[in-house]
């Protein structure tokens, strides 16, 4: 293909996306905040995601526009960070509506960002995309506000794909250094009771699964998950196995509410039980390189 746009595509999963992408694509594009800059066949392109700026002009004849921009929720959910999480979400996701809709030749395939935070916490069902269920709180109200602004403008040029994504699995980014870190230094067991489940995603299968909802033209929602959601105390031991840790130390609910107040993040990160299964994705016959977390545990 040609043309890949990537909104806020400079970090852990942007880049994940670029080296994917960078051979199968004639030109990417990175929306950033950043300054403008060009490096082989990749573009880096000014934007404040709330305003047109003249960045808007790129998204003529692209192929893909993958939108990644929001602020990190590893934070305290102060009133002031809550309103940027939401606000960063919804301004992102309106201008690039307003952008597709006023291209002449606007983008094929739209793929915005979501996540799988979407369900409610879960101990006792396993949540795909027809049947999960969707509960109410803030996370899950900002992830429904999300997909509603995604959705709700009509782009009958261009096809539209919310991505629920899990935690992500990287060598450079996302969950897996704070808890091999945690692990090295003896806090590897269990978090809080331990039976909340964790759904996780290598980066490496991430990035294969958008190629594959691009490549089969997928639409509406999908879990970007892996297919096996697992306990928490589980998690934790496979990745002390991995790193030849014997033992772990575990991390009750108190001490885990103070040790996220002293470094500025939610518990909720750790405690959800996120029980998401990729339905859609296995479904459609999309098969995983990392399904078994003691497989992606090693390669990272």
């Amino acid at each position: 293909m040609k043309k890949l746009i990537i909104a806020a595509g400079t970090g852990f999963l942007g880049q994940v996306l670029v080296n994917h992408f960078k051979d199968k694509f004639e030109e990417i594009i990175i929306l950033t905040r950043g300054s403008s800059k060009i490096k082989g066949n990749i573009r880096h392109i000014k934007w404040n995601a709330k305003t047109f700026s003249g960045w808007e002009k790129e998204l003529e004849n692209a192929d893909v526009l993958i939108n990644l921009a929001g602020k990190s929720v590893d934070c305290r959910y102060t009133e002031g960070n809550k309103k940027e999480i939401l606000d960063s979400r919804l301004e992102s996701t309106r201008i690039l509506n307003l952008a597709v809709q006023q291209c002449q030749n606007p983008p094929k395939h739209w793929l915005n960002s979501s996540t799988a935070t979407i369900y409610r916490h879960s101990l006792d069902k396993e949540m795909d995309e027809e049947n999960g269920e969707i509960g109410n709180d803030f996370s899950m109200n900002v992830a429904k506000s999300w997909e509603k602004v995604f959705f709700e403008i009509q782009t009958p040029h261009t096809k539209k794909t919310a991505l629920r994504t899990s935690i992500v699995l990287g060598k450079n980014g996302g969950a897996y250094h704070p808890l091999k870190n945690l692990t090295k230094v003896g806090f590897g067991g269990r978090q809080g009771k331990g039976n909340q489940f964790i759904s996780w995603i290598h980066e490496k299968d991430f990035a294969r699964a958008v190629a594959f909802i691009i490549e089969k033209e997928l639409t509406g929602v999908l879990n970007i998950v892996s297919p096996k959601p697992i306990r928490n105390m589980l998690f934790m031991k496979a990745l002390r196995k991995s790193l030849g840790v014997p033992t772990g130390i575990p991390i009750s609910e108190k001490l885990l509410k103070f040790g996220a107040r002293m470094i500025g993040t939610e518990t909720e990160l750790v405690l959800k039980s996120r029980n998401v299964i990729p339905k859609r994705l296995t479904e459609n016959g999309f098969t995983f390189e990392f399904g078994e977390l003691k497989k992606a545990l090693e390669d990272l």
